[in-house]
């Protein structure tokens, strides 16, 4: 992107055209449906702002892909743990036992809670025009995209 005529304001982050023929605002909003952001990766060779919601929305997926399967084992391991160390034990602490399952779950739940929410808040503040970083995979994606 060229620099603005001198007494010109600066462009918005998001202003410009893309590889894909979109508003960059709305490419970078749609960029946090995970394989539109690979595509919108790979096709867009211009615009930083298009490539940086695109890589931090890869980056996104792949982090919650990883916990998500970490957490489901864990939850299915314990389920079956504190099921039958419930059944096994009976009566009261096996009540308590087997509501840890519930906790396990609830955990699991919450993360998927926190990963919508967060996946919508970024790609709101795309459709803003603005660079959101989300913590950790911000400034990794930022760093990708600088090379």
């Amino acid at each position: 992107m060229q620099n603005p005529p001198s007494g010109q304001p600066n462009p918005p982050a998001g202003s410009g055209s893309t590889g894909s023929g979109l508003d960059p605002k709305i490419a970078g909003a749609l960029s946090y449906i995970w394989i539109v952001g690979l595509i919108f990766f790979f096709i867009e060779k211009e615009n930083r702002f298009v490539r940086f919601h695109a890589m931090q929305s890869i980056l996104f997926g792949i982090a919650n892909s990883v916990i998500m399967m970490v957490l489901v084992i864990l939850a299915v391991v314990l389920t079956f743990a504190f099921g039958i160390g419930g059944a096994i034990v009976g009566g009261v602490i096996g009540t308590v036992v087997s509501m840890l399952v519930w906790v396990v779950w609830l955990i699991f739940w919450l993360f998927v809670l926190i990963f919508i929410v967060g996946l919508v808040y970024a790609a709101v503040k795309a459709y803003q025009g603005q660079i959101f970083k989300l913590p950790i995979i911000g400034n990794m994606a930022e760093k990708i995209v600088n090379k």
